[in-house]
């Protein structure tokens, strides 16, 4: 055999013991010409080997260096300058003899985790960055997440079923990759953007919690967090409202939250309506491990109509400063503000900073205002000469500042100015300290709009998708109202733009990690769902007849979610991006630079497939 041990397992009570050990040599230290220690490495751990006087000679005709694979046997003998940065770290082996396996030319970079390799280096050579301790870890962080969720779902009679990659194009969200089909000429394949439809058919055929761990594809722009295939923790129940969801995988979660970090969730996770995100936070994915939420001090009557009706402690359609002396403010659709806390002595170079981050053009603002809250409770703003101390301290007040706080506003078109002043709260949580990796926050997030306006087209989108159920309450509505708008400036008095979704996402720190919905199951009102995104019958019956026509052999009332399991592990493991979690990661194009893929293929295959390269 190869080896007795790995390098990560041996310990003090080995001591005098004859092992083997296989590897790949991290470094060598020699210390004249009668000892040489090498550290040798595998999957488990990394090990000392002492190679005394005695094999020096064999050593100098054929010495290991660095990644070449070996063997050694030895003795475990106690070590003389203790380690106690690795579990190793009291032992090295006196190594007796030793043989090498496999020979490696010098690494592109450094095999270790302060390496010199950038990230296209290490991406093009990723078999060697994939040997890296850190990435070693966050693969083992990400097989410990799949094993924790499938050990729940087993446990909660989930079975796991497997749904085709090979299926129809029917985009309605991202754009599809198509596969052209050999055998039937002129014809494509899609591959999935989730198995949705198939899980729902699923439902209809008995198996009441279906569950996968499956590969997903989306052919659009990237990002840290986002790759053209991914995976997902993908679940469906029969017989379920939409509590029954919202209990059993809130449950999931704090399960991996405990059998992976240790980390004991015991508290219920709260819960939040998607227009009191966006009043407070600005995103419908609102970090909740800080404050410093968003006073609204300026905000049109047609933003968010529904909480006009709610009853709460501000006031919704917000016009504090719907008079004001400063131009900026008065001109401005929407006037919004944070108080930041503890930042009432910034410097003027640290403001001017900042009103140069706000008119990035990924953020789009044309400036920053800023009150600074004083101790001796005056206020010193960037448009004194339009206000007295007192309006100042108004404001402040409004904003929810007190002494020694900063108070930050943004004023513009209430979408682009909302969105602004979500990404600045955010910045400066960050900036403060205040996003720690090592904390946890869990939020649900209800009651979604069911449609979006799309003023290009002059017609209803679906928020989510559009198998995506309605609130009972708004079944009737839906139902009984035209979806066509006739005057595109008013379509938010249309009944559509009232409808709820029965939907929900699972929001941690800050990051949608889940989302799903109650699902449509009764034929009529799957019908009209497509009639209001536009779909003729004709088109309906082409891209889902197989989905209405089993609606019509007793489908079950039926709900699920789908959680982005890249995103899960990233967050879990500290990190912002996914691609230090997939073994074998696409980068920001799109590209696998490691196989040099995607790449063309030869005239014998295009002819096979009747395609024709370029445009006629």
């Amino acid at each position: 055999m190869y080896r007795s041990h790995t390098c990560g397992e041996l310990r003090a009570a080995h001591i005098g013991k004859t092992v083997t050990l296989a590897g790949w040599v991290q470094t060598v230290r020699k210390f004249g010409s009668s000892m040489t220690f090498v550290d040798l490495r595998d999957r488990y751990g990394i090990t000392q080997l002492l190679f005394g006087e005695e094999l020096a000679k064999e050593l100098a005709e054929n010495p290991p260096g660095r990644e070449f694979v070996l063997q050694v046997k030895g003795i475990v003998a106690e070590r003389s300058n203790k380690n106690v940065h690795i579990p190793t770290g009291d032992i090295e082996i006196k190594v007796e003899s030793f043989t090498i396996l496999n020979k490696s030319i010098t690494p592109p970079f450094t095999i270790q985790d302060d390496t010199d390799g950038g990230d296209d280096l290490r991406m093009r050579y990723r078999y060697l960055d994939l040997r890296r301790s850190a990435i070693k870890k966050n693969l083992e962080l990400r097989y410990a997440v799949n094993r924790a969720a499938r050990n729940f779902l087993h446990e909660n009679n989930f079975m796991d079923l497997e749904t085709p990659f090979l299926i129809k194009s029917t985009p309605e969200g991202a754009r599809d990759f198509v596969v052209p089909s050999r055998m039937n000429p002129g014809q494509f394949y899609a591959l999935p953007q989730s198995p949705q439809t198939f899980k729902q058919l699923l439902m209809v055929s008995g198996y009441d919690r279906y569950y996968q761990v499956v590969k997903c594809f989306r052919d659009e722009d990237l990002r840290a967090d986002r790759q053209p295939e991914f995976t997902q923790i993908d679940c469906e129940m029969s017989f379920v409202e939409q509590e029954d969801i919202l209990e059993m995988f809130e449950g999931m979660i704090k399960y991996i939250f405990k059998t992976v970090k240790g980390i004991h969730y015991t508290e219920k996770v709260e819960r939040m309506s998607w227009e009191q995100a966006m009043w407070d936070y600005g995103n419908d994915k609102p970090d909740i491990r800080f404050g410093m939420k968003i006073a609204n001090l300026k905000t049109p009557s047609s933003v968010y109509p529904e909480l006009r009706s709610q009853s709460l402690k501000k006031p919704v359609v917000s016009k504090f400063l719907e008079v004001s002396p400063f131009p900026v403010f008065d001109q401005a659709e929407t006037v919004l503000a944070i108080a930041v806390p503890g930042c009432g002595e910034y410097t003027r170079k640290q403001l001017d900073e900042l009103t140069e981050w706000v008119k990035r053009p990924q953020i789009g603002m044309k400036g920053l205002a800023y009150i600074k809250c004083n101790a001796d409770g005056t206020c010193k703003s960037s448009f004194d000469k339009f206000y007295d101390n007192e309006g100042l301290k108004e404001i402040a007040d409004h904003a929810g500042a007190v002494s020694g706080d900063l108070v930050f506003i943004l004023a513009g078109y209430e979408e682009r100015t909302r969105k602004a002043m979500s990404e600045l709260r955010l910045e400066m949580g960050k900036r403060l300290g205040l996003r720690k990796e090592t904390e946890f926050r869990l939020l649900w997030v209800l009651d979604f709009p069911l449609f979006e306006y799309a003023e290009e087209d002059n017609r209803w989108v679906a928020r989510h998708h559009p198998f995506t159920s309605p609130k009972p309450s708004d079944i009737e509505v839906m139902i009984g109202n035209d979806p066509a708008i006739e005057d595109p400036a008013r379509y938010l008095e249309h009944p559509y733009a009232r409808i709820k979704a029965n939907a929900y996402d699972m929001v941690l720190n800050g990051n949608e990690i889940g989302g799903g919905s109650i699902r449509i199951y009764q034929r009529e009102l799957q019908e009209k769902m497509f009639a209001a995104l536009g779909m003729s019958p004709e088109e309906a019956q082409h891209k889902f007849g197989f989905l209405l026509g089993a609606f019509e052999y007793g489908a079950p009332p039926h709900g699920g979610i789908a959680f982005g399991f890249d995103r899960l592990c990233a967050i879990l493991g500290g990190s912002e991006s996914i691609r230090d979690f997939i073994a074998f990661p696409k980068n920001n194009s799109g590209r696998d630079v490691m196989l040099d893929a995607p790449g063309t293929i030869d005239d014998k295959q295009l002819q096979e497939l009747e395609l024709r390269l370029g445009l006629q």
